[in-house]
C-alpha cells in the first residue's frame, strides 16, 4: 500500500512539470528575454535602400537580400555558367570517379557534400518554403528556384577558394573557410588588413549565426513533435535538452564523426521525405502543368500580395537564400577538409547542394502544398505545421512519417552548423591562445556548450523571433564573403580555366575503381 501511495506521489509530481500554470513557464520566460534583441537587431541590419531612396512600395527590400541575388547573377556570368557546363562533372566527382588514394583531406567529396547538404537541406525546405508561399504566394516558388539556379555559381567559387586556402594542421586535422580565403588570399593582393577585418567579421557572424541556426532547426523540431505530444505544448526547453544532448554526441567527434553520420542520415531523410512528397505528386500528376502555370503567372502577377512583383520577388529569393546558404561561405567551411588536390574539382561538387536544397527539394515542397490548397492556408497555421497539415490531408498518417523526416532534417542541420560555429570560434581565438593551447580547447568547449544552450532557447521561443534572428546574422554573412569572393574571383577563373583544359585533355586521370 505504501509503495503504491509513493508511485501515485511521484506520477502527481511528474505531471506538474508539464501541465500548464497560471505563471509563465520556462519556455515562455525564455521567449520573453529574447525578443527585444531580436527587434533591436532588425532594424539595424535588414536596412531597406529602396525606402531610403525615398521610393515607397509596399514590400520591404532588404539590402543584403538583395546583395547576394546580385552576387549570384554576376557569378554565374562571369563564371560563364559554370552551373550548367559542369553538371554532369560534379555528379562523376560525387560518385568517386576521380578520386586519387593518398590525398589529403579527412573526408571523401560525398562526405563533404553531404555534410553541407545536412546543413542547408533543412527545415528551411519543409518550414521556410510554407512560410514564402504565405508571404508571397505560388510565385514565390518560380523566385526560389531562379535564387538557386544563379546560387550554385556562389556556392562553387567560395567552396574552390574554401580548398585552396585551407590549413592542414600536424595531427591531420583541417580548417578552412571565408576566414582563411579572407586573410590569406586578399594579403596576396596587398590587401592584409581588409582581409582581417572582413574575415573577424565573418568568423563572428558564422559563430551567431550557429547560434541562431540551432535555434530555428529546435524551434521548427518541437513544433512538429507536438503533432505526437501535444500536451507539451508550452515545455520546448524539455524537449531542447534531449535534443541538444544527442547533437552533442556527435559534434564532440569532429568533422570525421560528423561526416559519417550525415553520410548516412542525408540519403536516408532525403528519400523519406522526397518519397512521401512524390506519393502526392504522383496523385496530382494531371495538374501539374496548371500547377506550374499558377506559379509562373504569380511570380510575374501577383497584385495580391503585399508589395505586388516586388513583394514575392523578394520573398522567394529572400527564402531561397536563406535555405541553399548561397554566398554565405558556411559550406566552404564543410567542403574544406574534402580529399582532394584539386580546389576547383570541390568546387564543382558543391555546386549541386543548391540543385538539389533548392531546385528539387523546395519545389516538391511548394507543389504538395499547392496541390493541396494549403498554399492558401486556410487554418493559419505556421512553418512546419502548415506542410504537415497538408500531407495530412492526403493521407492521415502522413503527418506522423514527417514527424521523422523532420526531427533527423532538424538534427542533421544543427551537427553541422555546430560544427561550423566552433570553427569560427576557433578563429578568432588563434591569434588570443595560440601559445596557451590547453586555454583554447577548453574556451572551445564552452563555447559548444553555449551553442547547445541555444538549442534549448529555440525549441522555448515563437517562430517569428527566432526566424528574425536568424535571417539578420545568417544572411550577414554575404557582406563579408561576397567582397572576398569579387577580389579573389579572377584567380578562381583561372583556376577553372585551367583545371577544364586539362580534364578535357585526359590529363586529370579516373579512379580504376569508379569503372
Amino acid at each position: 500500500m505504501e509503495n503504491i501511495q509513493i508511485e501515485e506521489s511521484l506520477q502527481k509530481n511528474l505531471l506538474k512539470i508539464f501541465e500548464e500554470v497560471d505563471g509563465p513557464t520556462l519556455s515562455e520566460r525564455i521567449n520573453e528575454a529574447f525578443e527585444p534583441l531580436v527587434d533591436f537587431m532588425e532594424k539595424i541590419f535588414f536596412w531597406d535602400p529602396v525606402a531610403a531612396l525615398g521610393f515607397k512600395i509596399e514590400a520591404d527590400v532588404p539590402f543584403i537580400v538583395l546583395w547576394v541575388v546580385l552576387a549570384g547573377i554576376f557569378f554565374t556570368l562571369w563564371m560563364k555558367f559554370i552551373n550548367i557546363r559542369a553538371f554532369r562533372h560534379s555528379l562523376d566527382l560525387v560518385r568517386g570517379k576521380y578520386n586519387k588514394p593518398g590525398e589529403r583531406g579527412e573526408v571523401s567529396h560525398f562526405q563533404a557534400l553531404a555534410t553541407a547538404l545536412s546543413a542547408t537541406v533543412g527545415l528551411g525546405n519543409i518550414s521556410g518554403v510554407a512560410i514564402a508561399i504565405v508571404m508571397g504566394g505560388p510565385g514565390a516558388t518560380f523566385w526560389m528556384i531562379i535564387a538557386g539556379f544563379f546560387g550554385m555559381s556562389l556556392k562553387f567559387t567560395e567552396c574552390t577558394l574554401g580548398v585552396k586556402y585551407r590549413r592542414i594542421g600536424e595531427n591531420g586535422i583541417v580548417s578552412g573557410g571565408p576566414m582563411y580565403y579572407l586573410v590569406e588570399g586578399l594579403k596576396k593582393k596587398n590587401l592584409a588588413g581588409l582581409g582581417k577585418v572582413l574575415a573577424a567579421l565573418f568568423a563572428l557572424l558564422i559563430v551567431a549565426s550557429a547560434m541562431g541556426g540551432n535555434m530555428f532547426q529546435a524551434n521548427q523540431a518541437f513544433a512538429q513533435f507536438l503533432v505526437l505530444v501535444p500536451s507539451l505544448q508550452r515545455n520546448g526547453a524539455y524537449f531542447g535538452i534531449f535534443l541538444a544532448l544527442l547533437v552533442g554526441l556527435v559534434i564532440i567527434g569532429g568533422i570525421k564523426s560528423i561526416g559519417r553520420v550525415t553520410g548516412r542520415i542525408v540519403p536516408f531523410m532525403a528519400v523519406l521525405y522526397l518519397g512521401t512528397a512524390m506519393v502526392i505528386i504522383i496523385m496530382n500528376v494531371g495538374e501539374i502543368g496548371n500547377v506550374f502555370k499558377l506559379i509562373v503567372t504569380s511570380a510575374f502577377d501577383a497584385p495580391a500580395i503585399k508589395g505586388g512583383l516586388v513583394g514575392v520577388l523578394i520573398t522567394g529569393f529572400r527564402r531561397g537564400a536563406f535555405s541553399n546558404e548561397a554566398g554565405l561561405g558556411s559550406s566552404a567551411i564543410a567542403h574544406a577538409p574534402a580529399k582532394t588536390e584539386e580546389p576547383v574539382n570541390e568546387g564543382i561538387v558543391a555546386l549541386m547542394e543548391p540543385f538539389i536544397d533548392t531546385i528539387i527539394i523546395c519545389t516538391m515542397t511548394s507543389l504538395v502544398l499547392i496541390f493541396t490548397g494549403f498554399h492558401q492556408n486556410p487554418e493559419g497555421l505556421e512553418g512546419t505545421r502548415l506542410t504537415s497539415a497538408a500531407f495530412g490531408s492526403v493521407f492521415p498518417w502522413f503527418p506522423y512519417l514527417l514527424v521523422g523526416a523532420i526531427l533527423l532534417f532538424a538534427y542533421s542541420t544543427m551537427i553541422s552548423w555546430s560544427y561550423y560555429g566552433v570553427k569560427g570560434f576557433d578563429f578568432l581565438l588563434g591569434g588570443i591562445t595560440e601559445k596557451y593551447p590547453g586555454k583554447r580547447i577548453l574556451a572551445t568547449r564552452i563555447f559548444t556548450v553555449l551553442l547547445l544552450l541555444c538549442v534549448i532557447i529555440g525549441a522555448s521561443s515563437s517562430l517569428s523571433t527566432v526566424i528574425s534572428f536568424l535571417d539578420m546574422v545568417m544572411i550577414t554573412l554575404a557582406i563579408p564573403n561576397v567582397i572576398g569572393l569579387v577580389i579573389l574571383g579572377p584567380e578562381v577563373r583561372r583556376d577553372l580555366k585551367d583545371y577544364m583544359k586539362r580534364l578535357k585533355a585526359g590529363e586529370i586521370p579516373e579512379n580504376p575503381r569508379s569503372k
